[in-house]
């Protein structure tokens, strides 16, 4: 068992507590995250929950909200969506209004749930992607960018800053999964439209072993390579690269690129490296700055210190500051208790929020949930993340219509 996972328990029975002592029950809201900390997604799941758990605690040590203090539930569900399903359940019979599963299969099983139960789910960076389609999911939240809204960001930067797209050939490298396959179609349109050549190139689970494909990859002879992976299968893709002539400053990579992935390649062969970037690293943002000296300084961290900062860290961070966001719009309209419906009215009415410049501006709306879709693209300088474009969004008449074509789907068949 993991050092996180160890004493989440009482971690989450601390998370109720602010500087005036414990909150009586009925001035609690109560999130759930009920993630994954043993089995798949346990190279994101505890920096990502440890940086929930920070925000939370500054938010309750600063008074909560609306003097309402933020309670957690905090599970682990081992990536399976049946144990998922049971720790919904018993979340939502505890009184929550919200829940968190980062794990795709695990949301994926619980949507028709959460639509029934008038419960909030986010699912920032998984899950699905029509669910950016609020009308059809009114209670789920992806409030960032979706796979196919990172796709046409990293294509337009590479039409505007890497020497355009017409005429060049494009590898997407993916790891063999609806995952890795999600981009596919906007790439394709896209193509058609710019005037490129995709071909996709896929590796078996869980991308330990890639060699033969970065064969096939090589003698397409990309201009540009574009990985779409997690985990460890992230450096090996970047070293195979490599290995096969491309230049590592011609690799792109979905969002699942972290620090340690860099330094596992060589923290000075990944120089050049690029990836879409959903939340702004480092610890120089205000509420960074407030969370060290609130609750990392004194000592009520949840985890790491050098955890503090990082990419997942602060996709953690900026997931809650969101959540927060509603709810504070819903108790200020709607007034106490937080239910989830209100919650969800308050989320929708998020404008322009962008956690005091760790994250693009993220509107929502009752039509909107993914936020418009905005990222940036950032470069790997040898020690740490650095921007080099500014936040922005692309092709998003592209992407909406495959949100509406798959969410026409869900209703179809619901």
């Amino acid at each position: 068992m993991n050092s996180l996972l160890k004493g989440l328990v009482g971690a989450a029975s601390i998370a109720a507590l602010g500087l005036g002592g414990a909150a009586k029950a009925d001035d609690t809201i109560k999130f759930a995250l009920l993630q994954d900390f043993t089995a798949v997604y346990t190279f994101v799941t505890d920096e990502y929950n440890q940086g929930q758990r920070d925000y939370v605690e500054l938010i309750n040590r600063e008074g909560g909200i609306g003097g309402q203090q933020i309670e957690l539930l905090i599970r682990d569900t081992g990536n399976e969506p049946q144990r998922g399903i049971e720790a919904y359940n018993r979340a939502r019979r505890e009184g929550a209004v919200l829940v968190d599963f980062l794990s795709t299969p695990v949301s994926r099983a619980a949507v028709n749930r959460v639509l029934d139960d008038e419960v909030v789910m986010i699912t920032a960076l998984h899950g699905r992607g029509d669910a950016s389609d609020g009308t059809t999911f009114p209670f789920v939240f992806p409030m960032m960018a979706t796979y196919w809204s990172q796709a046409t960001v990293l294509l337009d930067y590479i039409d505007r800053e890497a020497g355009g797209l017409e005429g060049k050939r494009i590898a997407h490298v993916y790891i063999d999964s609806p995952f890795g396959r999600e981009p596919v179609p906007v790439m394709q349109a896209l193509a058609e439209r710019k005037g490129f050549e995709v071909r996709t190139f896929a590796y078996p689970s869980p991308g330990n072993e890639q060699s033969a494909t970065w064969s096939d990859v090589r003698r397409f002879r990309p201009d540009h390579v574009i990985l779409w992976g997690a985990g460890g299968g992230q450096a090996v893709s970047v070293r195979e690269a490599i290995r096969n002539g491309i230049p590592v400053e011609n690799v792109y990579s979905v969002v699942w690129m972290a620090e340690t992935d860099a330094r596992t390649i060589g923290a000075d062969r990944a120089v050049g490296l690029k990836r879409f970037e959903a939340v702004g690293t480092g610890t120089d943002y205000p509420v960074m700055q407030r969370i060290m000296e609130h609750v990392v300084e004194p000592g009520h961290g949840a985890g790491p210190r050098e955890n503090v900062g990082t990419t997942y860290y602060n996709i953690g961070v900026a997931t809650m500051a969101v959540a927060v966001e509603g709810a504070r719009i819903a108790l200020e309209e709607f007034g106490a208790p937080l239910t989830g419906d209100k919650l969800r009215q308050g989320l929708e009415m998020v404008t322009e929020y962008d956690a005091e410049g760790m994250m693009p501006p993220v509107t929502l709306s009752s039509e909107d949930h993914q936020g418009g879709g905005y990222g940036r693209v950032s470069q790997w300088n040898g020690q740490a993340w650095e921007a080099v474009s500014d936040w922005f969004n692309a092709h998003q008449d592209v992407v909406w219509e495959e949100i509406k074509k798959d969410a026409a789907g869900f209703r179809e068949g619901r």
